[in-house]
């Protein structure tokens, strides 16, 4: 009820202009190549990302908009990429021209209580796009700011950072990593404790291309029923699984599978398996279900790739669990588990394709991202992580307690 409230609620919101924040220091001029990983199709757009913080009365008097704005140009420095834009290079490749020009940061004022958000904040929220307002011209994948900031001071002295970022330039880590240095910088740190690196080389693929098994996340099959619908077409729901639920759907297992997979893998292959009865495909037609998964590994490291520290480029791959619609929805729902689990040990470097959307579901686990630790000075978010949930991704959180 609490959210269906905070859904409703109506507020104004006054922005300043936007204004471009460069590097606090001159940066080096130079043409950086993006990953085969950064620029493929499906990773051309627009992250949003939403925080929301308490008032904290040891630094009433401060301006969060003035801080953060500082600090991110103070991490500008060290990650001075971002402060560039993006260009097209032969092949459709990729490359970010280090121009220095800045990023695009907006302050507001909105005459809402955090309080008004609900017990518990969380998406979806009301008005999400006066908190992160999209400035006209911005969005474009060339020649545009790769980051937008918008800091909005609430009526209680709360506040919200909204922060939009280009995907091509990183992945959910390396956002992450880019913004905590920020968050470090804004509370007084000399320099980020992780120092960036580019090393985009390390993701590009041998020429020609040797993959050493087939890729089904890019089958190349044509849409001939229509089961790629339209963004507008689509109503957004939000589905909260607790411990209890989760027992629930593990229980369902066979004895001898309940403690052998992960929550993300129980869970993944429980919605795919639904999913699909739910649509009612065909029985011979293939359905997917795609994992987004990180090819750094624990400690930085997967066996093949070697991802050093500080890397904040996309290395996350896209492996698809395939199975007729016939054969998911006849069988236990543990034969959909272990499909989610053969197809997280794969990994793709191919070329600029889209990953293959008809009949597929695309799933992403935040529950460890750490979007909810972020400290600028105000303390821990209460919500911290995805301002919207975009079209095909189901999204796994944590939510703060």
């Amino acid at each position: 009820m609490a959210c269906l409230a905070a859904a409703a609620v109506k507020f104004a919101v006054r922005r300043q202009p936007a204004v471009l924040v460069p590097p606090a220091a001159p940066t080096p001029r130079e043409l950086k190549r993006l990953s085969d990983i950064d620029d493929q199709d499906g990773l051309r757009f627009h992250v949003p990302i939403i925080q929301f913080y308490r008032r904290s009365a040891s630094l009433d008097g401060r301006d969060p908009s003035r801080v953060i704005k500082d600090a991110v140009a103070r991490a500008l420095e060290h990650y001075y990429p971002f402060a560039g834009r993006l260009r097209e290079l032969e092949g459709r490749k990729l490359a970010v021209d280090c121009t220095g020009e800045g990023v695009l940061f907006v302050e507001a004022d909105a005459d809402v209580r955090l309080e008004h958000f609900g017990d518990a904040v969380r998406p979806p929220f009301p008005r999400v796009e006066e908190l992160l307002f999209d400035v006209p011209g911005s969005s474009a994948l060339l020649d545009s700011p790769l980051l937008l900031f918008q800091v909005t001071r609430l009526a209680c002295g709360g506040l919200t950072l909204a922060v939009r970022v280009q995907h091509a330039m990183a992945d959910g880590q390396g956002m992450l990593q880019f913004l905590g240095a920020a968050a470090e910088l804004a509370r007084g740190a000399a320099a980020p404790t992780v120092q960036p690196v580019w090393r985009r080389e390390l993701l590009t693929a041998r020429e020609p291309p040797r993959p050493s098994f087939a890729h089904r996340e890019y089958d190349e099959v044509p849409d001939n029923k229509g089961s790629i619908l339209p963004p507008g077409d689509v109503e957004h729901r939000y589905f909260f699984f607790g411990p209890g639920e989760l027992a629930a759907i593990r229980a369902q297992l066979a004895s001898c599978q309940r403690s052998r997979y992960t929550t993300f893998e129980v869970l993944s292959g429980f919605v795919w398996k639904l999913r699909t009865m739910a649509l009612g495909p065909d029985a011979d037609e293939e359905m997917r279900l795609i994992c987004v998964v990180s090819a750094r590994g624990d400690g930085g490291k997967t066996p093949g790739l070697r991802i050093p520290r500080g890397y904040y480029g996309n290395s996350m791959v896209l492996p698809a669990a395939v199975s007729r619609a016939g054969d998911l929805c006849a069988n236990p729902f543990g034969y959909a588990v272990e499909l989610v689990r053969e197809a997280k040990g794969t990994v793709v470097l191919r070329g600029l394709p889209h990953f293959m959307a008809v009949r597929s579901f695309l799933l992403t686990e935040l529950t460890k991202a750490g979007f909810g630790d972020l400290d600028f000075g105000w303390g821990r978010p209460v919500y911290g992580g995805p301002a919207k949930v975009g079209f095909g991704v189901f999204l796994l959180r944590q939510l703060p307690r």
